[in-house]
């Protein structure tokens, strides 16, 4: 071809430019024209099959696989190994046993290099294929592997692969080979060994994404770019000149549309490779001008001629690396210098990646190349990508971890992948003590940069210290110093622990194992002075130091403080319980001042209950003078639910009935009660031999109207129910409260599980039924109410806060397990919720984490749930005074301390109390030594009606 002759011409050119070559590039010569013959003959095969019939395949004698197979002996014509004969047996004996051996010394040391090869290139020529195939992939996740390793490894999986699975299991590998580096040689091979599969689905838009990613790469390459170049522009004139016969016999919009447009291809790609300074740039235009029908455009002859002028500036770099030997890198630094004074990050990337395929080792070089692109490209992909491969070529450089993980940071990496790869570092083997100690100050320094410290970060987390407790005991065992773990326990004690005897004794134990005996002594007199709780303790450990290892003088000196010491807390004690006793018996003296008032108050309505009932005696003459007809006035207003006061027209001068509390309605609610028809309910009985399939049910709305009806359906679903029998009161209304029998008494326990169910927006309580006379301690709470360290108690909520969007916001620091929002009786929400999170770290983190955060304009407070003990009430037995009746628990009304304790007897109708005592709200009792006048007569209503006739 007349291409093919030119690039042989260009090439022979740019060889005696070069200077003498090595023999073996004929053979290189011989095996690019075979593989652009394989090339043609291939994409001439797949353009007959979606073109038709109109090209005679079987004419020129090519067949499906003629491409596969003779790719297959292009690529092996290189580097494919000779044939092996063996002549003696022992000889691949010795083979086997340097297998075994290899293998043994690679399962104790892992990153042993050359032990990879050695062990590849044995099992390669005694044929364990799917040994090599395994020891190659071991190899690749530790190394990177060389193109001369790459290349071994296809070519023997392209003589393998018979199927299109096989296939795309070769092109993961050719994916995996051109990410290690900058290999044209590998993107030559896969683009060529793509066109084989061109006749399958998708196979002709497979080998121009593999070309265009081929030129995207190594496409700059000044020497090497070239063949890649041909390879694509070849495969597109290829297809040319398969739909060229045919072309006759198309429509002119097929035509257009195929033949045309592909003949834009090859075009293009003229076009684009003469506007790029590489070699042999001339015999490529002189190529372009032969092979185009029409005029080269003015534009892409400039272009030409501006690639030509950059070609001089870089040729001096290019003569320097072809003229000096490997691995060149004083010579790729001066081309990699001039390449960042232009300034072309394309080109800048190129320079870098073909010095690091001859210098990979080099960490100096990846330390420059990382910096680059974290300051200049900064795109996340190639900058992680180039980081792993660095610490991947050169695990022991500290440096180069200690980048990747600022990278992985900068780029907002997860936070476990982060980890993964510092754990990886650790185990990559640092030779010096110090390399340990940096990639450990980075992964802290990030470590740091994570706690937001503004976000409730405090020391009530930590009260005892246990983290620097544990900093000191590695300071002390590990690093040998003793200094810093005393330092750190001045610290703990400054933070309010020197009070707590168990604190200094572990600094003691401390100082005892790591330590020396003076400063054992120093820290328990130190401990003596200070301890609160247990100072005895303290004095005899000291004491018993000083009897076993201290001096004379030592143990007069201990003996004098540990005496002094225990007599001040001793006396210090003895005040304390002589002021708490003191306050005891203030405490007893007003309780027992409040015992005698109540059975004063008691004694008082006793009197006033006698006196009122002889008032209402009244003989026969006074009643015959009011006349016969008229009834006895009610001794004593009752309070009585929903009562209704007496008429005006009824006579109320008892002025001696009881003035206790009265509830009194207003004017509106009494009249309506009133005007409201009585009903005469049915009194719900229950039987208490029932208790065990019968569920108590309340705080139900009073608005059910028909209660059993809406129940029924909610508690079937528990069992079979045989009786709801809901309470009203004597009017006839619901109360809120009802009891729900079933047959079983497992259908009861199940119905306990309603309990808190909204029913019409309120919350229904549903409890065991036990009688609270014969259990007067049983109570009902399905919470518990002690220390749950899995558990958050939050406050603050806005009211319009629901479960799920707490839950949305919970659910980022841990797993949720339940979330409870707590509502009053009527069903309207609190403010508070309990979250219960699957263990106590991560609700210890979301402590740290939500503790101050503002939900809708709310700020919140979040704490480990840990309820306060609640009040056991006084039980009756405690409340009867020795010897005595029941003393009232309180003295105030029925309706607490606001209600008035005002008598409304005038003050001319109370009679003085007893010597001694004083009414609640009568007047003062009469001064000692002065004689209370004689009590006035008891008078009934009649004799006040004849006192109103004599006026």
């Amino acid at each position: 071809m007349a291409t093919a002759a030119a690039a042989s011409a260009s090439e022979a050119e740019a060889e005696s430019k070069a200077g003498p070559q090595a023999e073996g590039e004929e053979d290189e010569a011989k095996a690019a024209r075979t593989r652009r013959k394989v090339l043609s003959r291939a994409v001439a095969a797949a353009t007959y099959k979606t073109m038709g019939p109109g090209w005679d395949q079987q004419e020129e004698g090519v067949s499906e696989s003629d491409g596969d197979e003779e790719y297959a002996m292009a690529s092996s014509a290189e580097s494919s190994p000779g044939e092996y004969e063996w002549e003696y047996d022992e000889e691949e004996e010795k083979n086997q046993l340097e297998i075994e051996r290899l293998e043994e010394q690679l399962s104790i040391n892992v990153y042993d290099y050359n032990c990879h090869v050695d062990l590849i290139r044995l099992l390669r020529l005694e044929g364990e294929l799917a040994k090599v195939r395994t020891a190659r992939q071991k190899m690749s996740e530790i190394f990177p592997l060389t193109e001369e390793l790459w290349l071994e490894w296809l070519q023997d999986e392209v003589s393998m692969a018979l199927d299109g699975l096989d296939r795309e299991r070769v092109y993961d590998l050719f994916e995996r080979a051109v990410q290690d580096y900058i290999c044209p040689n590998i993107w030559l091979e896969y683009g060529q060994y793509s066109v084989g599969g061109i006749g399958q689905k998708g196979g002709l838009e497979k080998v121009r994404s593999v070309f265009e990613r081929a030129l995207s790469s190594v496409g700059l390459h000044m020497t090497k770019g070239l063949a890649i170049w041909e390879a694509y522009r070849e495969f597109e004139s290829a297809i040319v000149e398969a739909a060229r016969p045919i072309a006759g016999f198309l429509s002119p919009f097929d035509r257009e549309q195929t033949f045309d447009s592909q003949l834009e291809k090859v075009h293009s790609l003229f076009r684009r490779q003469l506007a790029i300074p590489l070699y042999d740039m001339e015999a490529t235009f002189a190529e372009y001008e032969e092979w185009s029908e029409d005029p080269i455009p003015e534009s892409v002859i400039q272009s030409y001629n501006k690639a030509l002028q950059q070609l001089e500036k870089y040729k001096p770099y290019e003569e320097a690396l072809l003229q000096a030997e490997a691995p060149r890198l004083a010579e790729y630094q001066a081309y990699i210098d001039f390449e960042m004074k232009v300034g072309d990050p394309a080109r800048i990337q190129l320079i870098f990646e073909r010095a690091l395929v001859e210098n990979c080792l080099v960490p100096d070089l990846w330390t420059r190349y990382s910096q680059y692109l974290d300051r200049q490209l900064k795109v996340k992909d190639l900058v992680l990508s180039v980081h792993s491969r660095a610490v991947r070529n050169c695990p022991w450089t500290v440096a180069l971890w200690s980048r990747y993980l600022l990278a992985m940071e900068r780029h907002g990496v997860d936070h476990r992948v982060i980890s993964v790869t510092f754990e990886k570092a650790l185990s990559a083997g640092f030779i010096q003590a110090t390399d340990y100690v940096e990639i450990w100050q980075a992964y802290l320094d990030y470590l740091r940069r994570r706690v937001d410290f503004k976000q409730g970060f405090n020391e009530s987390g930590d009260p005892s210290c246990l983290i620097m407790q544990n900093w000191a005991r590695i300071e002390a065992r590990l690093c040998n110093n003793m200094q810093k773990a005393r330092e750190l326990w001045d610290s703990i004690m400054t933070k309010g622990n020197a009070k707590y005897a168990n604190m200094w004794l572990e600094y003691y134990n401390l100082e005892r194992a790591h330590g020396d005996t003076q400063h054992c002594r120093k820290a328990l007199h130190r401990a003596v002075q200070c301890t609160s709780d247990y100072p005895e303790h303290v004095c005899e450990v000291l004491l018993t130091m000083e009897r076993t290892e201290g001096t004379l003088e030592d143990w007069d000196v201990a003996v004098q403080k540990t005496e002094t010491r225990l007599a001040r807390v001793n006396e210090q004690r003895l005040k304390a319980a002589e002021k708490e006793a003191a306050l005891l018996q203030q405490e007893e003296e007003k309780a027992e001042q409040r015992k005698r008032a109540r059975a004063e108050k008691k004694s008082l309505r006793k009197k006033k209950k006698t006196r009122g009932a002889d008032k209402h005696e009244v003989d026969e003459d006074d009643e015959k003078e009011w006349g016969d007809d008229e009834e006895e006035q009610p001794s004593k207003r009752r309070r009585v639910e929903n009562s209704v006061p007496p008429a005006a027209g009824k006579v109320g001068l008892d002025l001696e009935e009881d003035t206790g509390p009265v509830d009194v309605e207003p004017p509106s609610k009494q009249k309506a009660r009133a005007a409201a028809p009585k009903r005469d309910m049915p009194k719900v009985l229950h039987d208490s031999s029932k208790d065990g399939v019968t569920v108590f049910v309340s705080n139900l709305p009073y608005s059910l109207g028909a209660p059993e009806a809406a129940l029924r359906p909610l508690f079937e679903a528990c069992g079979d129910v045989v009786e709801i029998r809901p309470i009203f009161s004597n009017r006839g209304d619901f109360r809120g409260y009802c009891y729900v029998e079933f047959k079983e008494e497992a259908a009861a326990l199940r119905a306990l599980e309603l309990d808190r169910k909204s029913v019409e927006g309120r919350p229904m309580f549903v409890s065991p039924c036990v009688d609270k006379s014969k259990h007067p301690d049983f109570k009902v709470f399905r919470y518990s109410t002690a220390l749950e360290k899995h558990k958050l108690f939050v406050s603050g909520l806005p009211f319009s806060c629901t479960k799920e969007e707490l839950e949305e916001i919970c659910k980022a620091h841990g797993t949720v397990k339940d979330i409870r929002l707590v509502t009053n009786r009527a069903g309207k929400p609190k403010g508070l919720a309990y979250v219960e999170y699957e263990n106590e770290s991560q609700a210890s983190q979301a402590v740290m984490k939500m503790d101050g955060m503002t939900i809708k304009e709310n700020i919140i407070k979040v704490a480990i749930s840990n309820p306060p003990q609640r009040r056991v009430p006084e039980k009756p037995e405690a409340r009867k005074a020795p010897g005595g009746p029941l003393v009232p628990r309180q003295i105030y009304g029925a309706r607490g301390k606001g209600r008035t304790q005002l008598s409304l007897l005038p003050r001319a109708l109370q009679l003085p109390s007893a010597a001694g005592t004083q009414a609640e709200n009568g007047p003062a009792p009469p001064p000692a030594g002065v004689t209370p006048a004689a009590e006035a007569p008891k008078m009934s209503n009649a004799d006040f009606a004849k006192l109103l006739l004599r006026k």
